[in-house]
């Protein structure tokens, strides 16, 4: 990490010595590279261990003198923690002499990045330390906050003994916000092998953020506010240390459950979308393709109304005649119950037109039957009082009706 810097990072701060002004730009420009930081800090307890198992090897020893180094490695293992807090310190010596000039607003935002890296380095720090949590916790998404509450608890469920004990006797719990879920635990003060105490986290209980809601504020204490979950069946009354990390918690809290309001808006818009993609679309497709046809063709003769050439006319007169001369012989073929009756009272032999001839019984053969000029024949006795049934028929234009009357008169 250090050989990195000293090739990139290093070098243009030195180029920006006479311009001061770019200071801020560098910072911008190594944003993504300064988050390494937060690794490197994470794993100090570890190299840490190993220097105190191995510090006294003739190894490091050798080395050390060889280079002329006064400090020892562990000394050089420490430098890269305390700069990144130094770098902040720079930034805001430089935007006390550099107010209202070119480069003050890049130099605002590199102390803000920052200060960002060193709070995320800090909960980093913690976040290594829980114990006891089943789970990957890079699985709950950023690390938001952190910190140590007194917290009282007030569930629906559970002895009523143990309510009331929770209700008036606080808990102190250690906190950590994820994007995904709220983190309970009970800090614990370890001492290893006569060195500093470390902190550790034992893991007590947790909270879907998705399930979570807030109230602000909390009668009797101005620094308390209230988590609940699933409709306040359970219930969290949090003491904050002082005003400001209640209002940081709280907007922070707020900001989480937006962004969630804000996703499940989106997953549901782009769900109905494709809803209606899946089941209107064919439907659409289908009414387009129709009109197109009705648009293009003619439904009787079958030509593009758009055509208007010579061909074309000769076409549609063609395709009339033909029409006409269809529709002619389709009307001498049709015949009614009242012309079939006339038909069998005659002499004459049938021809094979008659014997072919498609029975077919409608409201418009009927219509068109009626109004043509009959011929008025003498009938038998037994057709009249066959054609008097045929009159009587209640169904004179239905299917069923008439398809008996005529197998009645055909026989």
């Amino acid at each position: 990490m250090e050989l990195c810097f000293d090739r990139t990072f290093l070098k243009e701060l030195e180029n920006s010595a006479e311009k001061p002004e770019l200071v801020g730009t560098c910072f911008l420009k190594r944003k993504e590279e300064l988050q390494i930081y937060e690794k490197y800090c994470q794993n100090k307890p570890r190299s840490e261990a190993l220097w105190r198992q191995c510090g006294d090897s003739m190894f490091f020893q050798e080395c050390q003198k060889r280079l002329d180094h006064k400090l020892s490695l562990d000394a050089y293992l420490l430098k890269p923690v305390q700069r990144i807090t130094k770098y902040q310190l720079m930034l805001k010596e430089m935007l006390k002499c550099s107010k209202n000039s070119e480069g003050t607003a890049e130099l605002e935002e590199a102390l803000a990045t920052m200060l960002d890296i060193i709070k995320s380095v800090n909960d980093s720090m913690h976040q290594i330390a829980i114990t006891g949590f089943e789970g990957n916790l890079n699985d709950l998404g950023k690390l938001l906050m952190q910190g140590s509450f007194n917290v009282w608890t007030d569930h629906k469920k559970g002895h009523s003994k143990v309510k009331d004990l929770a209700r008036f006797k606080p808990m102190q719990r250690h906190l950590f916000l994820y994007h995904k879920m709220l983190l309970f635990c009970k800090k614990r003060e370890e001492t290893s092998d006569g060195h500093e105490k470390s902190p550790s986290y034992s893991f007590k209980h947790s909270l879907k953020m998705s399930s979570v809601g807030i109230t602000e504020n909390v009668k009797g204490d101005i620094k308390k506010f209230e988590i609940w979950y699933n409709g306040r069946e359970e219930v969290y009354i949090v003491q904050a240390p002082s005003m400001d990390v209640k209002n940081t918690w709280v907007s922070e809290i707020r900001k989480v459950l937006t962004s969630q309001l804000e996703a499940c808006r989106e997953a549901s818009q782009l769900h109905q979308k494709i809803t209606e993609n899946i089941y209107h679309a064919p439907m659409r497709n289908m009414r387009k393709t129709a009109l197109r046809q009705s648009d293009s063709s003619s439904p009787e003769t079958g030509y593009r109304r758009g055509d208007t050439g010579p061909n074309m006319r000769q076409k549609r007169a063609d395709a009339s005649a033909s029409l006409g001369s269809e529709r002619s012989a389709l009307a001498r073929k049709r015949f009614t119950l009242q012309g079939l009756s006339n038909r069998r009272s005659l002499p004459a032999e049938p021809t094979p037109k008659e014997t072919d001839v498609t029975r077919r019984f409608s409201l418009a053969s009927t219509v068109n039957s009626a109004s043509a000029p009959r011929t008025k024949v003498p009938l038998s006795s037994s057709l009249k009082s066959k054609r008097h049934q045929i009159k009587s028929d209640p169904t004179p234009f239905g299917y069923e009706g008439t398809t008996w009357t005529a197998r009645h008169v055909a026989c």
